[in-house]
């Protein structure tokens, strides 16, 4: 208890609240996942299962929503991968918060969206240490660990009464959530600019690629971007030499 009344002491004050929101919006949408679950056949247990051992919502929603449609679970599963290549940028965000080996394991299942975005978050103030992000990283995965599963159990029982829990809107929480968060850190400069080029590469391609990869594709633009800097700095540098 001491240790966790520790951590959650270097989490900033202005981050506390939208740790405490993001835990509760995560069970929401745990709710709409196990009532989507539920109605697309799954189990209780397989249901459960699968919120703690992958913890990852959006790819575990597009899994049964596919196995639900039909398709292969093979199908589903690469889908699935697909989509969490994400993790692979937000591991590097959080790999220096997670300096010892056995952090970086434990710590790599409790990488995503929330967590990243909550490390990452501006609080409006003098920069944050690195303890005090490694906190809110660490408070926002256990209350991610917790409130997913959770979530799954009430909604995998409620999945008989409501079929469609696009009907309460629960779905689109977590998302709207995220983004109020993201704001901002993206209201100028080269965030700003990474952030609508993605957005517009994901809209272009929802059409035309499989569920959930849209997203996937829109980190184009963070190449887009490196390329971008490695040029200017490239042609700063030669202006340089020429002066």
């Amino acid at each position: 208890m001491s240790c966790a009344s520790s951590i959650w002491s270097d989490v900033p004050r202005e981050l506390r609240r939208g740790v405490l929101l993001v835990t509760l919006a995560v069970a929401l949408v745990g709710i709409a996942y196990g009532v989507t679950a539920s109605a697309d056949g799954f189990a209780v247990w397989q249901i459960v299962l699968l919120a703690v051992l992958v913890l990852a919502g959006s790819a575990e929603l597009l899994f049964v929503g596919l196995i639900g449609a039909g398709a292969s679970p093979w199908l589903a599963l690469g889908a699935s991968l697909l989509l969490n290549l994400r993790n692979v940028v937000y591991g590097m965000a959080a790999s220096p918060l997670l300096l010892r080996r056995w952090e970086r394991w434990c710590g790599a299942h409790l990488v995503n969206d929330e967590t990243v975005a909550l490390a990452a978050a501006p609080t409006g103030g003098p920069p944050r240490t690195v303890e005090q992000r490694r906190a809110t990283f660490l408070v926002t995965g256990i209350g991610v660990a917790l409130g997913w599963p959770v979530g799954a159990v009430i909604g995998s029982t409620l999945g008989q009464v409501v079929p469609e829990p696009e009907a309460w809107g629960l779905d689109a929480v977590l998302p709207a959530l995220l983004g109020a968060l993201a704001v901002p850190a993206i209201r100028g400069g080269s965030a700003f600019a990474v952030a609508v080029l993605a957005g517009v590469i994901a809209l272009l391609a929802q059409p035309h690629v499989p569920l959930g990869l849209a997203p996937v594709l829109g980190l184009a633009a963070v190449a887009v971007l490196l390329v971008g800097r490695r040029d200017g700095g490239a042609r700063g540098g030669a202006r340089e030499v020429t002066s």
